[in-house]
């Protein structure tokens, strides 16, 4: 990726025609917020509508995977447009994971250097006209993740990922209050690995207990998304580069991506927190 220097209004300009720009976050890692911002931008482009999905994480771009594109490179015009990456044909996908040398090469980078490539990503991409951009962004509350939001301009809404139990809730409030200082608008809190069905016998276990997200948004007054279970085959999908909404669209994984969609779309204009 060529390093330049770069006029932010750029940035600006090739986003106009993106009605809704949405930033995915967790406090903190291994709460599968990448696998959350991949199924859902699956989900929303199945509904027909165009979707870019932004892949912001340099050190652990896991979206080519879960999307089975990581062999595939965007191309670059003489101009210096970057056509990202299309999944399924229609999802247009960009990540710092389709310019590695190769799968096993680390990102050993600066913090200007990366803000400058994400610089690039963002205002250099042919992105065109989009009803969503999802920005899946680093873990945490720190440098990077914060960088990344303040690059994006108006953004419409963010959408916290966490599991359900008290040690990840922690870091949820920490992140609810983070886009709140941003006045970035909460969309809702999603409770991803909520429960597990046994196969053989139906029986619900709450292997990371249960109800803490729901919790979460009821005490800090922001709408709860809903729940996705923890699914071997959301596992599966990710690792065979096929997600659960196109291996299996009548799993109950798949049902509980429509249904959290469809909040989505219903909170998305309310500016829930501001």
């Amino acid at each position: 990726m060529e390093r330049k220097m770069f006029d932010n209004s750029r940035i600006t300009k090739n986003l106009e025609n993106i009605k809704y720009k949405i930033i995915v976050l967790s406090g903190k890692g291994g709460v599968g917020k990448s696998t959350v911002s991949a199924n859902l931008a699956v989900s929303l482009s199945k509904k027909g509508y165009k979707v870019g999905l932004l892949d912001s994480d340099f050190h652990g771009p896991s979206i080519p995977k879960i999307l089975g594109i990581e062999d595939e490179h965007p191309l670059s015009t003489q101009e210096g447009i970057i056509d990202p990456v299309l999944a399924m044909n229609t999802l247009k996908v960009m990540s710092i994971g389709f310019l590695l040398e190769d799968k096993d090469t680390p990102v050993i980078w600066r913090g200007p250097l990366k803000m400058n490539v994400m610089r690039q990503f963002i205002g250099d991409v042919n992105w065109g006209e989009l009803d969503y951009l999802i920005v899946d962004l680093p873990p945490g509350t720190g440098d990077e993740p914060l960088s990344v939001a303040q690059l994006i301009p108006n953004t419409d809404g963010a959408i916290i990922v966490t599991t359900p139990q008290d040690v990840a809730l922690v870091s949820v409030r920490k992140s609810i209050n983070f886009v709140k200082k941003m006045n970035i608008p909460v969309i809702g809190i999603i409770e991803n690995m909520s429960g597990f069905k046994c196969p053989h016998c139906g029986k619900q276990i709450d292997i990371f207990k249960k109800g803490g997200g729901e919790k979460a948004a009821r005490d800090f007054g922001v709408p709860f998304l809903g729940k996705v279970p923890i699914d071997p085959e959301i596992v599966e999908g990710g690792d065979s580069g096929t997600p659960i909404l196109l291996k299996n669209p009548e799993s109950d994984s798949s049902k509980a991506f429509a249904d959290i969609v469809e909040n989505i779309e219903k909170n998305i204009s309310r500016k829930v927190v501001k």
